[in-house]
């Protein structure tokens, strides 16, 4: 069985494998040791073909996780990844691909496979790269996790506080999705935040037997939003070199209880929109012209056009393709986030 979980919408996508991974381990191996994981933007078709052989005769079934094959940078391991499993029949093992950087644009009634750069653009996906997508996104357990609307970002928050106890009203989910947009890994952290802030009020949550609502008011109080100032003068302070300013800024961000998702979310978001920016101020564009279109806030537009002055685009690039592994590492368990980010201070 091959399973496709790809996407925009990694938050969704990684809950759907991290549901497979718990039930594989629950129903077939409680020990875990017929789990297998392969960093595919690093593997070659000799570690995948390891991992993938038969297991020990007390475990018939395997599965075998390979993550963000698209991400590969060797352009022959495509074909002979696709050659290995045309060629293959695997009753016996689950084999999933989960991969963060594959989206389908829609315009119109057209349909594109792209691959999302750091600066959240997308590209057409290279000719060997699309057989292979094409062959695994026509498997019967193929699911595309495309990015959620501003409505159904909205149901989904008022679902998942349900699910985890709480109650939230029409309005505060809106408001949610007004300061922070379809950004699932930082709103399930504010969700929780919100939560146990309701909790503090009303320890039992309970207003007439059922749990109290969250409100807007609650929201505008506690949710940072998109504009974060703390985010914006640690920004500055790496824009301005200030080294030793950024990792004391970073510290205090930790000291004030945020998470390590969290402030790789509004980081990465920060830097592609510097990158943007960037971008849009080499090509002779005015401020105005840079709020209309990229469609900014104005504040925001002008704070990143400040901070924009002070790198290259090069350089800019260079930071998101290290923040994005760095974001990377920390999904896959295998990074210390402060660590890796106060390195990147230094190194800037």
């Amino acid at each position: 069985m091959i399973i496709f979980l790809y996407g925009r919408d990694t938050f969704r996508s990684r809950q759907k494998l991290k549901e497979l991974k718990d039930k594989f381990i629950r129903e077939v191996d409680p020990s875990g040791g017929s789990l297998e994981m392969v960093l595919g933007a690093e593997a070659g078709l000799k570690e995948i073909n390891s991992k993938v052989s038969p297991g020990s005769l007390l475990s018939k079934k395997r599965m075998i996780v390979i993550e963000d094959i698209f991400l590969n940078k060797t352009q022959t391991v495509f074909e002979e990844v696709l050659d290995f499993f045309q060629k293959r029949k695997f009753d016996d093992n689950i084999i999933i691909f989960w991969d963060s950087s594959i989206g389908v644009k829609v315009t119109g009634r057209k349909k594109e496979v792209v691959k999302i750069d750091s600066s959240g653009r997308g590209k057409p996906l290279p000719a060997k790269q699309l057989k292979l997508f094409n062959f695994l996104a026509k498997q019967k357990y193929a699911q595309e996790f495309r990015s959620l609307s501003n409505l159904e970002t909205a149901d989904w928050i008022k679902k998942e506080t349900k699910k985890r106890g709480g109650e939230i009203a029409n309005q505060a989910a809106q408001t949610i999705v007004s300061l922070l947009g379809n950004d699932l890994w930082q709103i399930d952290n504010e969700i929780d935040k919100l939560i146990n802030y309701k909790l503090g009020l009303e320890p039992k949550m309970v207003k007439g037997g059922e749990p109290a609502e969250i409100e807007s008011r609650e929201v505008e109080k506690l949710v940072r939003g998109r504009f974060d100032e703390n985010i914006f003068a640690l920004t500055d302070a790496i824009s301005n070199k200030n080294k030793a300013m950024a990792i004391k800024l970073l510290e205090e961000q930790y000291e004030l209880g945020l998470t390590d998702m969290y402030l790789m979310a509004m980081i990465v978001r920060q830097f592609k929109i510097l990158l943007q920016i960037r971008q849009a101020l080499d090509s002779g564009l005015t401020s105005r012209k840079i709020i209309s279109s990229l469609k900014l806030h104005p504040f925001v537009a002008q704070k990143g056009i400040n901070q924009a002055r002070n790198f290259s685009l090069a350089v800019l690039k260079s930071i998101l393709s290290q923040l994005v592994k760095i974001d990377y590492n920390m999904k896959t368990g295998q990074a210390d986030v402060k660590t890796a980010l106060n390195l990147l201070f230094v190194k800037i």
